[in-house]
């Protein structure tokens, strides 16, 4: 344990970081909980992925961070909102377990943040700030930790509006928000910046890319079918059974989408933006306060039947995921465009948007401060 500024840290035992102020009058007065997630392979620098084919195994070759992904986010809420925010960086999908697949990881989510409530009776409200794969394991999690709404007028009466609209474990669900996260996949084209737009590069990477990144690998290019279901984001869509997906987006005052326009070589500014390629909008450099931030808009829900005529129809892939667009964008959602064009570090957008590194990645700052000051508490 150890104090930054007025920041006080811990890391846990399993690698996760739990952040909340220094000041113990200030830390009494919090009760909003930020769970931040990390995306795939959380926690490593990959050093060297060396693909050494041989008759029985791919090796890899790993460098472990000491600190959590989300640490320099953590630390800044902190900072800025002492006694609105306890901030926990999740730590049961560390590493080789982010290739176990979004509903693994989901669940393992789900179980850490029921402990973490647990641990902390004051707490009254949720958020979740996710990167990348970060934000589909989030999205399964909610669903998982999802309590319906109140079935009667007269269970309402007394009992707090959101209470009735449904909540996350009980507590008062307020900001659903994604950075750099692939919510179409990463099957489409140009979804996986570093495959050129290439079909055949892309057509080989569906099929290939289980080796590499395993149930999660098929889960992102959609080509899990288990037991003859639809791919797993498809059913994330819908409720279904126990596990409410949609109602628990829904339940959120808040869904925000930031997405890179550009430079990201893993997530595609489409997939992350939840936006056709036709949607995709113009936009220039100008005077602000957050000089990485080209674009924002908010985006009213729709209604399916009305988009039937966006729909890409040249084969089965493209119309999968035009469900996705579709189906998640009938909930209204921020979008918050970003870009590291100017940066010399600009190939490395997909880490800076998040400021995986304090040090390395401090040039998207302005992006964490984006999003602590747009943070509905």
């Amino acid at each position: 344990m150890g104090n930054v500024g007025e920041v006080r840290t811990e890391e846990t035992a399993n690698g996760g970081t739990n952040a909340w102020s220094s000041s113990e009058c200030a830390a009494s007065k919090a009760d909003h909980l930020v769970v931040m997630v990390h995306g795939i392979l959380g926690r490593c620098l990959m050093l060297c992925l060396g693909l050494h084919f041989c008759s029985h195994w791919t090796e890899f070759h790993w460098i472990f961070r000491s600190t959590s992904d989300w640490k320099f986010g953590a630390e800044q809420f902190v900072k800025m909102l002492p006694d609105k925010v306890i901030v926990h960086c999740s730590e049961r999908n560390m590493n080789r377990l982010t290739l176990d697949g979004v509903d693994v990881m989901g669940e393992r989510l789900a179980e850490e943040v029921i402990e973490v409530i647990n641990r902390r009776p004051q707490i009254r409200k949720i958020s979740f700030v996710a990167h990348s794969v970060g934000g589909l394991v989030a999205r399964y999690a909610i669903g998982r930790l999802y309590r319906p709404r109140r079935k009667s007028q007269e269970e309402y009466e007394g009992c707090d509006s959101f209470d009735y609209k449904g909540s996350i474990c009980g507590l008062e669900a307020v900001n659903f928000i994604t950075v750099a996260t692939p919510h179409l996949g990463s099957r489409g084209n140009k979804q996986v910046p570093f495959l050129f737009g290439l079909t055949a590069m892309e057509n080989f990477a569906s099929r290939v890319i289980h080796w590499i990144f395993r149930r999660t690998g098929k889960h992102l290019f959609l080509t899990d079918n288990d037991e003859g279901k639809p791919p797993l984001l498809r059913r994330m869509l819908d409720d279904c059974g126990d596990l409410f997906f949609m109602s628990a987006l829904q339940a959120f005052k808040r869904r925000v989408l930031y997405a890179n326009v550009g430079h990201d070589h893993i997530v595609g500014w489409r997939t992350s933006s939840i936006r056709r390629n036709s949607e995709l909008p113009t936009w220039e450099d100008s005077p602000n306060i957050y000089p990485h931030v080209v674009h924002e808009e908010l985006v009213k829900g729709e209604n399916p039947e009305n988009c039937t005529e966006n729909a890409v129809s040249n084969g089965d892939f493209d119309m999968l995921e035009e469900e996705l667009v579709t189906g998640l964008r009938r909930l209204s959602w921020e979008r918050v465009d970003v870009s590291f064009h100017t940066s010399m570090q600009r190939f490395a957008a997909h880490s800076l948007i998040q400021v995986k590194d304090s040090f390395m990645h401090s040039e998207g700052a302005d992006v964490i401060q984006h999003i602590i000051d747009h943070f509905l508490l």
